[in-house]
């Protein structure tokens, strides 16, 4: 046996899929075994293994091990000369194994080996090729100055940016995204280091095949689509956290005790800078638009206010009350602001109509309140209607200049902005077509390119494969979708590569899929079009299940003198009450139980488990149950589960 193909999955079933349709493209020519290690995933990824790749050897572990226990496990049974750890969220080309086992064939002093990398773009991944983690380079860094000047032999060591990336050379760290190494060095320097779950454990191996008398080479002769960030964000907080926590223990396992020290404590000062960042952003980020909202409508009224009461209130003379004033204004605003967020006026994208109707509804809200006030504190009803037409007006207007400006975030028609093009022949065209058309992406120009010279004729053909540079110009294409049954792997990234500079973004359709894979930058996860679900993580879900809680709560609370007669738990039914309205809880979720690979939803009372009676629950059926109510939310669910479970409202 020449490779061992080992791939470990957590819950990136169509990332998988697309992945193995190009390993086994790419083992035509060689003797090779193909293991997936799944580490417990809920999204179907086991069946799908199965029922489509049924020669795969597949370990199916019950809980997640972490990166570096699931790999080990295949290690260990592994029958090449050689192992390949390959990132689920890669595509290779048809001769990667090819090429890259002839040059370790070729160099006996190789124990590993890693190869060029392009985003879901076609953009050069920097950590193709990367320098040991020192002291002084974790500095330059952390501070910056490696990205100041990325071509430095100085400063630029962490990514090696003064070595071509394009010329084979040896390097210190190999990639785990695609980490190609001898079985007999695996044997002798050992295996990927546990005390590592996710990250830190590449750079590890790959010392230790240093110390160990080999060397590592960056072979950039073939390459590979690395669709960087689908298990984890990279600019989470927790993403922080545990990469650099995992260069703490790097550190300490490897370098002297003083390094080890001055080490730890640059990555600790880094730890608190970025995670402190990133949350100073992220809070920032989140109020800077109501902020503005709120300021321009405020600004407004004040300015309203002003010339009615001098040209039309009081003429001869008066003003309105200044206290009242600084305390209405506001709270107006405030409700405005509420039911546009409710109307779903704050979600991406915008939809002006749904501004529109927050603004009218929170206009009836206030009103109503207005005239349920004593006869003192009712002002003017004329400056809520004429704020009301400032409020309506500032938003339009501010909507529409962020759109004018080319923000992507404010596209007010960014599914009919899509001009797609796909390539492929005419029967995988007309798949992914139709696939397109139950996703909830509706183009503006949808385009076909032939593979070859039988789409001509066709309603929607633009022109071949070999016009594609052509096409994209003329017709103004911002998507191209490869058909990968049509088109090989090598074939798509040359194009991929060729098309880097044309802003336009790539997805690829695998054969038989009923997904459509791509990623749009390398900070970004993989993106995906499948057929469109209702998740619960939706903004509009959210409000809705948020509003569920409320309106249920006060319901039972109207209701608590007859419903506590039939609580199992009576103080924990009235606790639970109030838990809900005050945020801290939910009616309806996953139970206590924290589920990572799903949407976030807080604690709560019952889950989907709790409305199937008498019978055992597994918790493999539980985690299903959970995926299902998260995947297609509906308030019947929380309506149905909540009256099956009436008398456990107390749990």
């Amino acid at each position: 046996m020449k490779l061992t193909v080992i791939i470990v999955n957590y819950n990136v079933q169509h990332f998988l899929e697309q992945c193995l349709h190009s390993v086994y493209k790419a083992v035509k020519n060689v003797e090779a075994e193909i293991y997936v290690v799944d580490n417990n995933s809920v999204d179907g990824s086991v069946a799908m293994v199965k029922q489509k790749f049924p020669e795969v050897l597949l370990i199916e572990n019950k809980k997640n091990t972490g990166f570096s226990y699931a790999n080990n496990q295949a290690i260990r049974i592994a029958k090449g000369e050689y192992v390949l750890l390959l990132n689920p969220d890669t595509v290779v080309e048809e001769d990667t194994f090819e090429k890259t086992i002839a040059f370790m064939d070729a160099h006996p002093d190789a124990g590993g080996l890693g190869v060029k990398m392009l985003d879901g773009k076609g953009n050069f991944l920097p950590e193709s090729k990367r320098g040991l983690p020192t002291p002084s380079v974790a500095f330059y860094k952390i501070f910056g100055l490696s990205a100041l000047f990325p071509k430095s032999k100085l400063f630029g060591k962490y990514h090696l940016g003064f070595l071509d990336k394009d010329k084979t050379n040896e390097v210190d760290i190999l990639s785990g995204a695609f980490m190609l190494m001898r079985k007999t060095v695996l044997d002798k320097v050992g295996l990927l280091d546990e005390t590592f779950f996710m990250y830190g454990e590449d750079i590890d191996l790959s010392y230790r095949i240093v110390l160990g008398g080999y060397k590592n080479y960056y072979f950039p002769e073939t390459r590979i689509i690395h669709y960087k960030g689908e298990s984890t964000r990279k600019s989470s907080v927790n993403y922080v956290f545990v990469f650099y926590k995992a260069m703490v223990i790097f550190a300490q396992k490897h370098f002297s005790q003083n390094n080890a020290k001055l080490f730890s404590f640059l990555i600790n000062f880094a730890i608190y800078l970025r995670a402190g960042t990133a949350i100073i952003i992220r809070f920032l980020k989140s109020i800077a638009l109501p902020a503005f909202d709120f300021g321009l409508i405020l600004i407004g009224l004040f300015l309203i206010k002003d010339y009615y009461a001098t040209n039309f209130k009081f003429i001869a003379g008066g003003s309105y009350s200044d206290t009242l004033i600084k305390i209405a204004f506001p709270v107006y605003i405030l409700i405005w602001m509420f039911t546009v967020y409710l109307s779903g006026g704050y979600d991406k994208p915008i939809r002006l109509t749904k501004i529109l109707r927050g603004v009218f509804v929170g206009t009836g809200i206030i009103l109503i309140g207005y005239s349920l006030l004593p006869e003192a504190y009712r002002f003017s009803r004329a400056l809520i209607l004429l704020g009301t037409g400032w409020v309506v007006l500032s938003y339009l207007i501010s909507r529409i200049a962020f759109h004018v400006a080319g923000f992507k975030s404010f596209n007010l028609n960014p599914d009919k902005s899509k001009r797609i093009a796909i390539i492929g022949k005419q029967e995988e065209f007309e798949r992914v077509n139709n696939l397109l058309k139950q996703t909830n992406i509706q183009a503006s120009f949808l385009g076909f390119i032939s593979a070859d010279e039988s789409g001509n004729g066709h309603v929607n053909y633009v022109g071949t494969i070999n016009q594609i540079s052509e096409v994209i110009e003329i017709y103004k294409i911002n998507e191209v979708i490869f058909c990968s049954r049509d088109i090989s792997s090598q074939g798509i990234i040359d194009y991929m590569h060729t098309l880097v500079s044309a802003d336009v973004d790539f997805k690829i359709a695998p054969p038989e899929s009923l997904s459509i894979i791509g990623s749009n930058s390398i900070d970004t996860a993989g993106d995906l079009y499948i057929i469109d679900v209702n998740s619960i993580s939706k903004s509009k879900n959210k409000r809705n299940k948020r509003l569920f809680d409320i309106l249920a709560s006060l319901l039972f609370l109207v209701l608590s003198p007859v419903l506590i007669l039939f609580q199992k738990n009576k103080a924990g039914f009235i606790r639970n009450v109030f838990s809900i309205l005050f945020g801290v809880k939910s009616w309806v979720g996953y139970g206590s139980e924290k589920q990572e690979h799903l949407p976030k939803l807080k604690p709560s009372v019952l889950s989907p488990a709790d409305a199937i009676k008498n019978i055992n629950i597994t918790t493999d059926t539980r985690n299903r149950l959970h995926l299902a109510y998260s995947k297609d939310y509906r308030i019947q669910n929380d309506l149905n589960i909540v009256w099956k479970s009436l008398s456990n409202l107390g749990k």
